[in-house]
């Protein structure tokens, strides 16, 4: 299971206590933000996408954030083109809704999007539907390997 995965590649932090688990989905964003009692925008999505050459990437944004194609295409020179749900886990390393920057298939890339800046603290999944971690954005840019910062999201108005 990932969230075991995604425990085991934790420990190695300290943090693998911090998981939580909760009784009910945490699989969308409004879903994750209602076990947890924060705002939805505090919930940090993972969202993966293929660029050509079969090279596989995430981007990790706020939970109110889309993203915007045309900033995509100019930050990676590709359509921006998600994954199919049945590519997710065997790309990834995670299933959908359990989809995080931990512990993913080695070769995949990790890219966290400028609308988390905005906040001293995030949730991201930890590789199941039911699970979340709280971590201050510097503890985000450590733990998931990132490659780097990336602006390819819009903000509601």
């Amino acid at each position: 299971m990932a969230i075991e995965k995604v425990r085991e590649y934790m420990k190695q932090f300290g943090r693998d206590k911090d998981i939580l688990e909760f009784d009910v989905s945490s699989a969308t964003v409004e879903l994750a933000a209602q076990a947890i009692g924060c705002e939805g925008a505090r919930i940090a999505k993972t969202l993966s996408f293929k660029l050509p050459y079969d090279e596989v990437i995430l981007i990790v944004a706020a939970g109110d954030a889309k993203v915007n194609n045309s900033k995509y295409k100019q930050t990676f020179e590709a359509k921006a083109k998600m994954l199919q749900f049945d590519e997710v886990e065997p790309l990834i390393g995670h299933a959908v809704g359990g989809v995080c920057p931990f512990a993913v298939n080695d070769g995949v890339k990790v890219y966290l999007d400028e609308s988390l800046r905005r906040f001293d603290y995030v949730y991201p999944a930890c590789g199941s539907a039911n699970s979340a971690i709280k971590l201050t954005i510097p503890e985000l840019e450590q733990l998931s390997n990132m490659d780097s910062w990336v602006d390819v999201c819009k903000l509601p108005e």
